[in-house]
């Protein structure tokens, strides 16, 4: 026995410290480094692919629309970002009747994508940054490239999960899982989120919050003289924490002018119920969008990459991030505190 208890005292002293190392808890309460890596040059380089004449437009469902999906999966690839586990690959599969709401639709079976960072320390918790990568497709032959709608917020996806992984392989990985949710069917009717909706990959219960991205990368006539702003809608429609996490990110990193015109509920636009994360507040979860208001290239051929301001697409982009960053790594999910 006596020879027994230097080994067991070695085993607990063994123990303890693997203990210890398991609880260590990572500083994660500085983003800055991983803001910066979110650069307008970075942002330009995907959107000319994406909203590019070869991509048809983005259609949903078109062949055009299917190979912006490939090119936003190869970017995951290349950051060594993967597919949710639970799922069996990037593609969420909407089929052709839950698209064809409308008898004038003709759609062909479109794609959910996501990608998907979990978790260091509540992998169950999930929180999701989404924004649509379809547009409206070609009409009398001229291409509708959609680079403000929703280039601007696909892109911006891109360049968020690029700033995460990065943080993630310094040590400083999100406590909470993140969804990279690109949604398709939105222009006709957010139909690929509300198929999501329908079909969530991770329960309701446990999905903390949506910050959804819908035009980020232009100015309205309200702002004509600076694009150092964004829209911010329904922060505060189910959560007083959401509001707040918005506000003071923004006041602590980013530094733009927040203009909450559209969240009024009287506002005729109601752009709160216009984009995908109305998908996810309707069923209680804590959602903001980040818009750049309407400009005269809405939903016209005219809506081109050229015309895109990058350095107010690259600060929107950062302010989303932060806003995932705070929301992945607090101590405490928002609070449902409104109905």
């Amino acid at each position: 026995m006596k020879k027994l208890i230097p080994f067991i005292a070695l085993a607990a002293t063994i123990a303890s410290c693997s203990s210890t190392k398991t609880l260590k808890k990572v500083d994660n309460s500085d983003p800055t480094k991983y803001i910066t890596t979110i650069t307008a040059a970075d942002l330009k380089t995907h959107l000319y692919i994406v909203a590019a004449d070869s991509m048809e437009g983005r259609e949903t469902g078109s062949p055009g629309q299917k190979k912006a999906g490939k090119y936003l999966i190869s970017q995951y690839g290349k950051n060594n970002i993967s597919f949710p586990k639970a799922a069996n690959s990037f593609y969420q599969i909407v089929p052709a009747e839950a698209l064809n709401k409308r008898a004038s639709d003709k759609l062909n079976s479109s794609e959910n994508i996501w990608a998907f960072i979990e978790g260091s320390e509540k992998p169950d918790e999930v929180v999701v940054v989404s924004a649509h990568y379809d547009h409206v497709g070609v009409k009398n032959g001229d291409v509708y490239n959609g680079a403000d709608d929703d280039g601007s917020g696909t892109v911006a996806l891109l360049e968020i999960a690029q700033a995460f992984a990065k943080a993630k392989n310094e040590g400083h990985g999100p406590k909470r899982s993140i969804l990279f949710f690109h949604a398709t069917g939105e222009e006709h009717g957010l139909l690929g989120s509300s198929y999501y909706s329908d079909n969530p990959l991770f329960p309701f219960e446990n999905t903390v919050a949506d910050i959804n991205i819908d035009m980020i990368g232009r100015r309205d006539v309200a702002h004509a003289s600076s694009n150092n702003y964004v829209y911010l809608i329904g922060a505060d429609r189910l959560s007083s924490d959401l509001d707040s996490i918005c506000k003071q990110v923004n006041e602590k990193y980013i530094h733009m002018d927040l203009d909450y015109t559209y969240n009024d509920k009287n506002d005729p636009n109601h752009f709160y119920e216009r984009s995908d994360h109305y998908n996810f507040a309707k069923h209680g979860i804590p959602s903001v969008f980040l818009f750049n208001g309407v400009h005269a290239d809405y939903h016209r051929k005219t809506d081109t990459v050229e015309k895109i301001e990058f350095d107010a697409l690259a600060k929107r982009t950062q302010l989303a991030f932060t806003i995932a960053w705070e929301l992945a790594n607090r101590e405490n999910r928002p609070v449902v505190d409104k109905k």
